[in-house]
């Protein structure tokens, strides 16, 4: 979409109030259509459309991680994303946003504290089931609390490409990580951020998109938020009977 015309979208969106799940222009109606060409054979698991101005993303959500699951898919249902920005970027790390604050917020205003009414989400760390902070990896932001339990709104996507293997081993030293052969393999080869394990829970993947991903995390930031806004708007394409 041009630029200029999704701004002017989500602009009128966010004034009038009115959800993306309006009426959708004949962008946006693409965007649908060529997206679902990814979950047209998936029965099982919830897909979602993350629309940027850098770019077009397509999650897909797990199954094993329900609370976090359900809570995504409701605020994305409710348009509760449309405008916000991916507020805090960081190259070779990973790209955040949800902040509810975010949506008209000064360039000068600090972001990151917002949070959507009701309660936080309880941890759901499930690394018994293979679920680590791989490249791509979607998961929640949390406030540093003991419970370790999860934003209900704010999310991040990870970036960092593969490690080498030295530089690898170094961290795991220096941090006194402790992690599988099989961890180890998918950091030095796919990417992610191990440090994060058992810390965050991670609910999704990105399936489509990488090199939107990447394009966000190498905007110019200030004090980690991008000088040029990066705005989201979220489409549910799939909607599988869920557990």
């Amino acid at each position: 979409m041009n630029k200029l015309l999704l701004v002017l979208a989500l602009f009128i969106s966010s004034c009038s109030g009115t959800k993306y799940f309006r009426k959708l222009d004949k962008e946006e109606k693409r965007a649908v259509k060529e997206s679902k060409k990814w979950v047209a054979v998936s029965k099982k698991e919830a897909h979602v459309l993350i629309m940027t101005s850098k770019g077009n993303m397509v999650v897909k959500l797990y199954n094993q991680t329900p609370l976090h699951r359900d809570n995504f898919l409701s605020k994305v249902s409710a348009g509760f994303y449309d405008s916000l920005l991916f507020h805090r970027v960081i190259n070779r790390f990973m790209i955040q946003g949800g902040d509810p604050e975010s949506k008209n917020a000064t360039a000068e205003k600090r972001i990151g504290g917002g949070a959507a009414p009701g309660d936080r989400i309880p941890a759901e760390f499930r690394t018994d089931q293979k679920i680590y902070h791989q490249r791509g990896a979607l998961a929640a932001a949390r406030t540093d609390n003991p419970e370790k339990a999860s934003s209900n709104c704010q999310f991040y996507i990870v970036q960092r490409p593969a490690w080498r293997k030295t530089e690898l081993d170094s961290t795991i030293a220096a941090r006194k990580l402790v992690l599988t052969e099989e961890q180890k393999k998918i950091y030095t080869t796919v990417g992610g951020t191990p440090h994060l394990d058992g810390g965050y829970t991670v609910f999704g993947e990105l399936l489509q998109g990488f090199e939107v991903l990447d394009s966000i995390a190498v905007t110019p930031t200030k004090s980690d938020r991008p000088l040029t806004d990066v705005r989201m708007r979220m489409f549910l394409l799939n909607k599988p009977k869920l557990k």
